[in-house]
């Protein structure tokens, strides 16, 4: 059977549970493994951004990395759900159900089926800095409205990277964080304060395996 018919019987089930005028963050990522700051990154959100949820959309695998020890997604998504012990934080498969690593089909899919929710695309400063590589990231920034978090010392390769000076006239004041759900996109804030410096890669051993893990 040909996959544009099964796939979309399985999309409803990969998406949270949620209801209509919600505003949610969206965090998305490998998770290899998941850790502290993802959830630290979320809580973060959730209060700056005034958001009733965060969602951690776990990819099947990250075009600009290598794969080669990429945990299976059952395994990153068990993790996630352990790390993120939060009732406001779910755990989404749904790149994987969609079939996609990129991250404008996710939102393509997420605006098309929830029109009823407004989402904040959520995305550490390391990726900022590196957001010009990514697939179609124009089209990104013009569907949903981007809160980007300080993650020093990334901060200055970040705000001088490609994509910060492009976007540039749509940089949101920091103190209208709050509002950033209900901007039209594009619309984006840079977010301070917190202060951690972990990274999945760091948790990783040589050999791909998580660290404290056997």
């Amino acid at each position: 059977m040909s996959n544009k018919f099964v796939v979309p019987r399985f999309v409803a089930q990969a998406i949270p549970p949620y209801t209509e005028g919600m505003r949610i963050g969206l965090l998305g990522g490998s998770f290899n493994p998941p850790h502290q700051a993802h959830r630290a990154i979320s809580r973060f959100a959730l209060t700056r951004l005034q958001l009733d949820r965060v969602w951690w959309l776990v990819t099947p695998g990250n075009p600009l990395k290598e794969n080669g020890t990429l945990h299976e997604l059952g395994a990153r998504m068990q993790a996630a759900r352990d790390v993120a012990n939060d009732p406001r934080i779910e755990v989404s498969c749904l790149e994987s159900v969609i079939r996609t690593r990129y991250t404008i089909d996710t939102i393509n899919t997420l605006r098309r089926r929830l029109t009823g929710l407004r989402f904040v695309w959520i995305m550490g400063a390391d990726n900022l800095a590196q957001f010009h590589r990514w697939q179609d990231w124009r089209r990104i920034a013009a569907q949903v409205p981007m809160a980007v978090i300080d993650r020093p010392p990334q901060s200055f390769r970040a705000l001088a990277s490609p994509a910060a000076k492009a976007l540039a006239r749509y940089r949101v004041p920091e103190s209208e964080a709050a509002l950033l759900a209900d901007r039209r996109a594009p619309a984006w804030v840079f977010l301070t304060g917190l202060k951690l410096n972990l990274s999945s890669t760091g948790l990783r051993n040589s050999d791909g395996s998580w660290k404290g893990t056997k």
